[in-house]
């Protein structure tokens, strides 16, 4: 076979440097978008803060029947001589140093990620451990306690035998069951009241043990609960009534009573982290339009450094020369990104007002059915760059603040032809559940027929999946005296 030359035309897509820089800047959350503007501050000496003292632009504030949007980025006037187009054929880190990488990994080995700081609340295995030392026991007794403590799960309730905790312990410790007993007797004397407890029932009794001798229907309650819970889980009050030869006003007093404990004891004793949510859009109603405006806050004002910017020389290749160029250049782009980005979502958020208005103006049930395509078709943009704005971006609204993505819900179809979004479904369902009767709650075929009669038409399994979505017991656990 003859080795030769040809030619040959063809289209390919390749990923410019700066596009990819503006596309991973574009996905990231506020939090990650300021640790990747600190490195960036750190790595690039042609980078500032713009200073708090000097003048600032008014913040960015546009009505939603706004078409073009404007952002507040401070650049050095140099910044629009950015050539067009770089190398094709490589990478960011080909052409710059790198030092706009993304790690949350520091050189000692710790995580550098931005995290919410909170304080480390004690645990309650911790928080057992701490009231066994106060208490005299035995060596014995207390090997086996730490045992037990051990094998209880986050809400408080022992997972395991007492033989297994016997042969935990057998090994060092010669102990009997009874014994073992025994401790297990003294942990579920601690706080929180009702831990150490191997099942529901014991774990209500013990609550009720803890509580004054006077509390008013206490032995009617530890009677239910020791005898009558399952019936209770049945909810059928009038047998309940029978064996406890109560009328229903009792009844209901006395299932209050055990209403206000607690099935999970361990519960209220955990290493909680609270979770803050930084919106990056604001939007609000003023003179009957509704503006959007980006939270500034999250995304410092950079600029270039006009002095190290002087000191670059046209015609000198030196290496210290060539290197102040290459910052410049990475500069540039570094803040034509982040203005690419803010206006973005800008724009995004600014088309998610537009068509969920009547969300913003009469809640959930008037959300209208939405898809990425749709905001993409709109303002001429990829589904995937629709999707990358509208993840892990929140928006404050007068309703509270919702992720992007909440917007978006698939539709139902309706009599009248037109479509219905999931998440108004959900709404309605949520609310005729909250006005149904107690005694005789709505089944999801009940539900899917009062739908059907508002033009919606959804089936009896639809409506049970979306029931379970918003965590609400079937109607049979809905039931109540009252």
């Amino acid at each position: 076979m003859k080795a030769s030359l040809q030619l040959k035309l063809g289209q390919s897509l390749t990923m410019t440097p700066q596009l990819q820089q503006a596309i991973r800047l574009l996905q990231l959350s506020s939090v990650e978008l300021q640790l990747e503007i600190q490195q960036a501050l750190e790595s690039n000496m042609m980078l500032e803060l713009e200073e708090g003292d000097e003048t600032e632009d008014e913040n960015q504030t546009t009505p939603v029947d706004t078409k073009s949007s404007s952002i507040d980025v401070s650049t050095d006037r140099d910044v629009e001589n950015i050539p067009d187009e770089l190398p094709v054929d490589s990478q960011w880190d080909d052409i710059y140093d790198g030092g706009l990488s993304y790690s949350t990994v520091s050189g000692d080995g710790e995580s550098t990620f931005y995290e919410n700081q909170d304080i480390e609340e004690k645990s309650l295995h911790n928080h057992l451990l701490w009231q066994l030392n106060l208490t005299q026991t035995s060596d014995k007794d207390r090997a086996i306690a730490v045992a037990i403590i051990d094998a209880l799960d986050d809400d408080g309730y022992l997972t395991c035998s007492l033989d297994e905790i016997a042969e935990s312990v057998g090994g060092e410790i010669d102990s009997e069951t009874d014994e073992i007993e025994a401790v297990l007797h003294l942990i579920q004397s601690l706080d929180p009241a009702g831990v150490g407890a191997r099942d529901l029932g014991e774990c209500l009794l013990l609550q009720l043990e803890q509580l004054d001798e006077d509390t008013t229907y206490l032995d009617k309650a530890k009677e239910l609960v020791g005898k009558h819970l399952q019936v209770m889980g049945a909810r059928d009050f009038n047998q309940l009534m029978r064996k406890l030869k109560v009328n229903q006003d009792d009844l209901q007093q006395i299932i209050a009573l055990i209403q206000s404990l607690s099935p999970r004891p361990g519960s209220s004793i955990q290493n909680t982290k609270t979770e803050y949510i930084v919106p990056d859009v604001y939007v609000r109603k003023e003179k009957g339009v509704w503006k959007v405006e980006l939270n500034t806050d999250v995304i410092p004002q950079l600029r270039i450094n006009s002095t190290y910017a002087s000191m670059i020389r046209r015609a000198d290749n030196s290496a210290d020369n060539t290197s102040l160029k290459s910052h410049l250049q990475e500069a540039r782009w570094f803040i034509k990104s982040l203005q690419s980005r803010s206006e973005t979502l800008l724009r995004v958020a600014s088309t998610i007002v537009e068509k969920q208005r009547a969300f913003l103006e009469h809640g959930e049930e008037a959300m209208k059915p939405m898809v990425l395509h749709d905001i993409a078709e709109l303002l001429g943009l990829h589904e995937s760059t629709i999707s990358r704005v509208t993840t892990r971006k929140y928006m404050h609204t007068p309703r509270g603040i919702y992720e992007l993505k909440y917007f978006f819900s698939s539709q139902v179809s309706t009599d009248e032809g037109g479509s219905a979004s999931s998440t108004a479904i959900r709404a309605l369902i949520k609310k005729l559940i909250n006005e149904e009767p107690h005694k005789k709650p709505l089944s999801d075929s009940k539900i899917a027929d009062i739908l059907s009669s508002q033009g919606i038409r959804v089936a009896r399994r639809t409506v049970a999946k979306y029931r379970e979505a918003m965590a609400i017991p079937p109607s049979n656990e809905r039931k109540r005296l009252v």
